[in-house]
């Protein structure tokens, strides 16, 4: 299947030489390469050249030239004194005009070169630039949840590029994919589902080695290391073992034996990603272990050979009575993995999500964040859009992944520590951390199946690898190069879209915090009692007098996992965030909201105004027809904007009926509303 080149396009900007020499462009045509040697060792240095010049070369009509007597107009430089891993400085403010990249390796210059090319391909002017990027995060990873039968368990793109009817594939599509994650500073990559079953258990085997070493090194060329998620029972299903206790000696030595083998075979990879005691999966609970039994057996099998275990903090008991009002899913991430603080070892990395649920349109922040002090954590978030839209809804999310990564936890010690501060390991000095997305790729053409969709992607990488990114910008860059040759007004209706969305998609869904009004298992469109009296957790409590779940300590207990003032604050009804206050209280319709509205009359208001906003984004996109140079992702927009407003009204129209048939009460503004 053909595929684009998202924002990788290079459009050519068609300047004159004053234009050219205005915006200090000039200064690309000639390069030299210092401290070759070192360079020369790394994957990635033909790369970076290839990219540099062919980027150029689209760019500007003119292919860089490569000297060797010290003519050069730029040069390119590896200084291992600078930064830290994977650090560039981009700086053009030498007076002799000429530039420089440098960076503190090669893959370092190789993400400069990214960086520099899409400061071009935007129009920005090169002249008195001086941009250092140090990432903010060690590990910075995109988890795929591919089935090796092509599917793509929450996959809203088509269907998988990695595997196919039980094999995995390496072709073109294999670097494309490698060089789009990586011009945005993606270092790791998850190949295959959490959940791991049938064939993909054998991904440690010799029936896959000479595939998935060729995939590695495809990534290592692009600064990419290589991820699997992996079966905890495989002893069982691959070794023929009575257990996969992570305590057996047997076992141990099961493990010990298969790291080897499977480093010998594919020496680049980086480690694992594990599912394990959640949903179903396999773990150390069937032998009355915890998880810090389990993971540290894995890492200690992967240190050998470099290898990091990234473990889920996922983990909840899926069969709850919801005639059980105590029992809390909320809770369940911290009263499993707190009392474990300190005890995993420094190469496992607890992958918690952002929220105590499940990807949620809003939750509050993981209370693991800023309590655990002793143990290597990263966050995950999700770009594909399972909650949010299916990628048919326009969502963007990095809004909201930057009020989670600004989220003050007042860790002891660390009182202004944030989220982006603990998974950096800039408050706690850990040796590992990072931030990790559900990808939201496949084998559509345009990538993620809605072109818009896309800013998720692009904007993901660019807030992992620099967390103070604003995502207005971020935004607005994405769209220039995605849409480049498309008019400014274009640009600036796609950006506001954009920047809309996720409010809107949150007021015509469901309302404070509250979550869960979705269809079972495929979770698309409204269903208020969908999961009300099912076993997973999800439940909203409404009833004829209120609607929310009291987690304060009069109900579950779950306010108390957070440190203060943020435990009061939560506990609070008059001071909890009113965007979370479903979340955390049972609330009665009539009570007031600080807007001075009642809750019910809040539910029909936002409603009603998010499917309006909805509707507005189609209009707006109808208007930029021929204002959008690419005519077929013009098209394809069109067609999910329109998907978008109808399933909008159907929010609206079934999420009011149900409340005001619970409670009888009118809306205020005398809009239709179902009987």
């Amino acid at each position: 299947m053909e595929y684009t080149e998202a924002w990788l396009k290079y459009r050519c900007l068609s300047l004159s030489r004053q234009q050219c020499e205005e915006k200090l462009y000039n200064s690309l045509i000639s390069y030299a390469v210092t401290s070759e040697e070192g360079l020369k060792e790394s994957p990635c240095f033909a790369m970076l050249i290839s990219e540099f010049e062919q980027g150029v070369e689209s760019l500007l009509g003119s292919r860089p030239c490569r000297v060797y007597d010290g003519s050069e107009t730029l040069r390119f430089a590896v200084d291992p004194t600078f930064g830290t891993q994977d650090a560039y400085l981009i700086d053009f403010t030498q007076k002799d005009g000429f530039g420089a990249v440098t960076a503190h390796d090669a893959k370092g210059l190789l993400y400069g070169v990214f960086r520099l090319l899409q400061l071009v391909a935007t129009g920005q002017t090169l002249a008195g630039l001086k941009q250092t990027c140090i990432p903010s995060n060690p590990l910075r990873m995109l988890n795929h949840w591919d089935n090796m039968d092509g599917s793509i368990e929450r996959g809203y793109s088509g269907r998988s590029f990695f595997f196919a009817d039980d094999q995995v594939l390496v072709n073109e599509r294999t670097r494309a994919y490698a060089r789009l994650v990586a011009s945005v500073g993606i270092n790791a990559v998850v190949i295959n589902n959490v959940n791991v079953r049938s064939a993909a258990t054998y991904l440690i085997t010799d029936r896959y080695f000479d595939k998935v070493r060729a995939l590695s090194e495809i990534f290592d060329e692009y600064g990419i290391s290589l991820y699997l998620s992996l079966n905890f029972a495989a002893p069982i299903e691959l070794g023929g073992l009575e257990v996969s206790d992570p305590l057996d000696p047997g076992v141990i030595n099961w493990w010990k034996e298969k790291m080897a083998e499977v480093y010998a075979a594919v020496p680049k990879l980086g480690g694992f990603l594990v599912k394990a005691d959640s949903e179903g999966r396999p773990g150390p609970f069937t032998y009355g272990r915890d998880h810090a039994d389990g993971a540290n057996m894995l890492a200690r099998a992967v240190q050998p050979y470099g290898g990091r275990i990234i473990w889920r903090c996922f983990v909840y008991n899926c069969r709850q009575d919801w005639r059980d009002t105590k029992t809390d899913r909320a809770r369940s991430g911290y009263d499993n993995f707190m009392p474990l603080d300190g005890r995993f070892l420094d190469n496992v990395i607890l992958q918690i999500k952002n929220g105590p649920m499940d990807f949620q349109v809003r939750e509050p922040v993981h209370p693991l964040f800023g309590g655990l002090m002793h143990t290597n954590q990263m966050l995950e978030v999700q770009i594909a859009q399972e909650y949010t839209g299916q990628q048919k809804h326009v969502c963007y999310l990095l809004p909201m992944f930057k009020q989670i990564l600004d989220f003050k936890t007042y860790m002891p010690g660390h009182e202004d520590a944030t989220v982006a501060d603990i998974i950096s390991t800039r408050a706690l000095k850990n040796a590992n951390g990072g931030i990790a997305a559900v990808a939201n790729t496949g084998n559509d053409e345009n990538w993620t199946g809605h072109d818009l969709a896309a800013a998720n992607l692009y904007g993901f990488g660019r807030l992992a690898f620099d967390t103070t990114v604003d995502p207005e910008s971020v935004a607005r860059e994405w769209a220039q190069l995605t849409f480049a040759g498309s008019t400014q007004e274009a640009i600036d209706a796609i950006v506001d879209i954009l920047m809309r969305s996720w409010p809107a998609y949150e007021k015509y869904t469901s309302p404070l915090g509250i979550g869960w009004m979705v269809n079972p298992n495929h979770h698309y469109g409204p269903n208020v009692e969908g999961y009300e009296f099912d076993r997973w957790g999800t439940y909203h409590r409404a009833n004829w007098r209120g609607i929310g779940v009291d987690r304060t300590t009069k109900g579950t207990g779950y306010t108390m996992q957070y440190r203060e003032p943020n435990a009061s604050m939560y506990e609070n009804v008059e001071t909890c965030p009113e965007e979370l206050l479903l979340f955390f209280h049972f609330i009665p319709y009539d009570y007031v909201l600080k807007t001075g509205k009642t809750l019910i009359q809040h539910i029909y208001d936002t409603h009603f105004e998010g499917a309006q906003e909805a509707e507005g984004f189609l209009d707006t996109w109808k208007k930029l027809e021929g204002q959008i140079e690419d005519k077929e992702a013009y098209e394809r927009v069109l067609e999910r904007l329109t998907i978008q407003a109808d399933s909008a009204v159907e929010w609206r129209d079934r999420i009011n009926t149900y409340f005001y048939r619970r409670c009888g009460v009118s809306d205020q503004k005398g809009r239709k509303i179902y009987e």
